[in-house]
């Protein structure tokens, strides 16, 4: 049986004077899956989001949502799908509790069952103890999980989450994954935004790499990183006076320039077999007198990947994958 699209932009353009937000997107995701739209801040996510969510009109392309036409009948998408945005979108006088009462009469439910529904939310994002405060006593975590909860109050089939998880402390994001984890497990078809690299690797069954408005590459976490066909060696050397020096004696083994960080004395090589070069790169250094401090080999990252397509990182501070084996160190 041939997958079916649920969520389907084809060529679609978006602009804002003479900035490009978006230049000719296509992004397809299939039903009960999750699409993670991967990119760094203004690339063109939440614009994206934002027209699949009726709430911005594209300049040119077609858009579907759930089948149906987001510019003709905008009012029937919007009653298939559930929204949260970069910001949690809560009334701060009412209760927890009110506001997805609240959301649920919206939807015309009886106030019984929307009681019902708030109660069964609260539970599920842990915020039964809470329910009953003001939302402007909560925590950013505790809206941000309030707001996916309003999200969710109508059972949609469809799901919009832009940026979830952003600010949130680490035990508030894997809260908030393993809610997502369940939304999908029941059907909902979800696409997330995020410049989170490891987020769209836990979660998304396929990925799209924007930037500047295109999209820059797609496959699942695996394929991105199977594409780049190297290993990598990270290697801190004792003296970061001599970081420089060691990126210029190791570029011949390496497949592209390595990264060099001066100040953390800081040296990232690409290589087609990591376990052969190893030896390779200790006997250099030690010819040269350069200490190592610690040396690491690792599979590509999503962040290897975006560096290598888009020439730089697709965030500044992000937490350092897991290294496998070779964890070597040697005092200067």
């Amino acid at each position: 049986m041939p997958n079916v699209h649920t969520i389907v932009a084809e060529n679609v353009y978006k602009h804002f004077g003479d900035v490009k937000a978006l230049d000719g997107v296509s992004i397809a995701a299939e039903n009960g899956k999750v699409l993670g739209l991967l990119g760094p801040n203004g690339a063109g996510k939440t614009t994206l989001v934002r027209i699949l969510a009726t709430l911005l009109k594209p300049d040119k392309g077609e858009v579907r949502v759930g089948g149906i036409d987001v510019r003709r009948r905008p009012q029937q998408v919007r009653e298939i799908i559930g929204l949260a945005g970069q910001y949690a979108a809560v009334d701060e006088i009412l209760t927890g509790r009110e506001n997805l009462v609240m959301v649920g009469r919206l939807y015309h439910m009886s106030r019984r069952d929307a009681k019902r529904r708030a109660a069964e939310l609260l539970k599920r994002f842990e915020l039964t103890d809470a329910a009953d405060r003001s939302v402007k006593t909560y925590s950013g975590g505790m809206r941000r999980r309030l707001d996916l909860a309003a999200s969710i109050v109508a059972r949609p089939s469809i799901l919009f989450l832009d940026e979830p998880t952003t600010g949130l402390d680490p035990r508030t994001r894997i809260i908030m994954w393993d809610t997502i984890r369940g939304l999908v497990s029941d059907g909902t078809t979800l696409l997330l935004t995020t410049q989170y690299l490891e987020e769209a690797d836990e979660l998304a069954d396929k990925i799209v790499v924007i930037d500047h408005g295109h999209v820059i590459a797609e496959g699942t976490a695996d394929q991105l990183k199977a594409n780049m066909a190297a290993d990598f060696i990270d290697i801190t050397v004792a003296n970061p006076l001599q970081a420089a020096q060691a990126s210029e004696l190791l570029r011949p083994l390496s497949t592209e320039t390595p990264q060099t960080d001066d100040l953390r004395g800081h040296v990232v090589l690409s290589v087609e077999s990591g376990v052969q070069s190893i030896a390779e790169v200790v006997r250099l250094l030690d010819s040269e007198d350069i200490h190592i401090a610690e040396l690491n080999l690792r599979r590509p990252t999503l962040n290897d990947v975006f560096l290598s397509i888009t020439g730089e990182a697709i965030v500044e501070e992000e937490v350092k994958p897991k290294r496998r084996g070779f964890g070597r160190r040697r005092s200067a």
